[in-house]
């Protein structure tokens, strides 16, 4: 097992270039599985997550040819629904949305329960909900803890309205939609750019999706999907995560090719913590000047920031808005009521001195600017596992953080673009 140890206090500058968007990557990989055709990436994310969806694929029959190291051709030409290794269906979320596609290409697939952060509980009701709509039938083996989706019959477009805004439900349904039989309406999908980018994919492999962007997509079934390729855009997490760590340590970057159309929720949510930025093209130009004064709201009153589904602040930013609200002016509330258990990582950052109230497992209030000092840590999931690591990045001292494992399964050599940016950071194998 790996860790970090960390030296902070090391203020960051130079260009960093984010890798491609996890998010994007691994349901465009489980869509390959729609055609018999040749479909080939672009911008693929040298990350763990990737690695497993890869293997997972493969044993379905997919063959998946490495052009260069971020682009992949995947042929998915002859496919059986083969049994999937049961422990590295547990190591990603991802692994439900081999369910869509298998479903609709072949009508048959075996799967254990998804696996991924610990969070809190995350549901995959929606899942089943959305492919029982559109013809499939799904069972489940309690003792096994094994779910069996089938389409004996085919599937046929259906009106749905999803009973949660869940992102990997929406791009299962999608992707099951397009080779149905007629017109499907999808309402209260989720509209994150990861969705988006799935859905421009299938269109230029012969899908007709229309609504791109909004909350009711309408998906009209073909016979059968092409060939193609595609680009996958920047992860637009690891740029925040990286204007985090700038702020962090008192430095200024750039961060190249960063997708700034996807960051207006974001940035309007950073001033509110006194944190600025520039656009020059495509590029974030992050400076060292920073007031770093948390706003009120009207009457003086403590400001909240809230997760919402897109295109309001997003969930997986809420780790790293923390971290980053201890070392700006002020008090302000966060509160994540999607997970019951991503506000407990904050343990960690009051041992390293923030000053934080555990309101209860969805809130916290965040009262600043706090010195951290260096501690013994460990990751507890992808986000939170960033966030430590820009802790200790403003802390003074030495931290060592464990279970980085976790971190790498979201961030691409995360310790060889912070060394080039200046942090004194290393890995040692435990």
């Amino acid at each position: 097992m790996d860790k970090f140890i960390i030296e902070g206090l090391h203020p960051l500058s130079g260009e960093v270039t984010p890798a491609g968007n996890k998010n994007s990557a691994l349901p465009l990989m489980a869509a390959c599985l729609l055609t018999d055709q040749p479909v080939t990436l672009h911008n693929i994310p040298d990350i763990r997550d990737v690695h497993i969806m890869k293997s997972l694929l493969e044993t379905l029959g997919t063959k998946i040819t490495i052009l260069s190291p971020h682009s992949w051709q995947f042929h998915a030409k002859n496919l059986d629904a083969a049994k999937l290794d049961r422990d590295q269906l547990k190591e990603i979320r991802a692994s439900i949305l081999l369910a869509g596609p298998m479903t609709a290409r072949i009508g048959d697939l075996s799967l254990y329960p998804p696996g991924g952060d610990v969070i809190g509980r995350r549901r995959v009701d929606t899942h089943i909900l959305a492919l029982k709509a559109l013809g499939a039938e799904a069972a489940y083996e309690n003792e096994k803890k094994l779910f069996h989706f089938t389409a004996p019959n085919g599937l046929t477009g259906a009106d749905i309205l999803l009973d949660e805004t869940s992102v990997t439900a929406t791009e299962n349904a999608i992707m099951a939609a397009v080779l149905a039989k007629g017109e499907t309406i999808l309402r209260n999908s989720a509209s994150e750019p990861h969705v988006q980018e799935l859905c421009n994919m299938l269109n230029i492999l012969g899908a007709k999706i229309s609504n791109i962007g909004s909350n009711t997509l309408v998906i009209e079934g073909v016979t059968s999907l092409s060939g193609g390729e595609f680009t996958i855009g920047p992860d637009y997490l690891e740029v925040v995560s990286y204007i985090g760590a700038a702020i962090m340590t008192k430095g200024s970057l750039r961060i190249k090719n960063a997708g700034s159309n996807y960051l207006d929720m974001v940035r309007l949510v950073f001033k509110r913590m006194g944190i600025e930025w520039k656009t020059d093209g495509e590029d974030i130009v992050v400076p060292k000047e920073q007031s770093l004064d948390i706003e009120p709201d009207l009457g003086n009153a403590i400001p909240e920031i809230k997760v919402m589904p897109w295109p309001s602040f997003p969930p997986d930013l809420m780790s790293i808005a923390i971290v980053v609200a201890t070392q700006c002016h002020g008090s302000i509330l966060f509160h994540d009521w999607m997970y019951n258990s991503r506000m407990f990582f904050t343990d960690k950052l009051v041992s390293m001195g923030a000053q934080i109230v555990l309101c209860d497992p969805h809130r916290v209030i965040v009262q600043g600017p706090s010195k951290l000092l260096g501690e013994n840590l460990e990751s507890p999931d992808i986000r939170a596992g960033m966030s430590l690591v820009l802790a200790a990045l403003g802390a003074k001292g030495t931290s060592v953080i464990g279970n980085i494992n976790q971190i790498d399964r979201g961030y691409e050599k995360v310790q060889e673009k912070l060394q080039a940016l200046g942090a004194n950071i290393e890995r040692v194998s435990e």
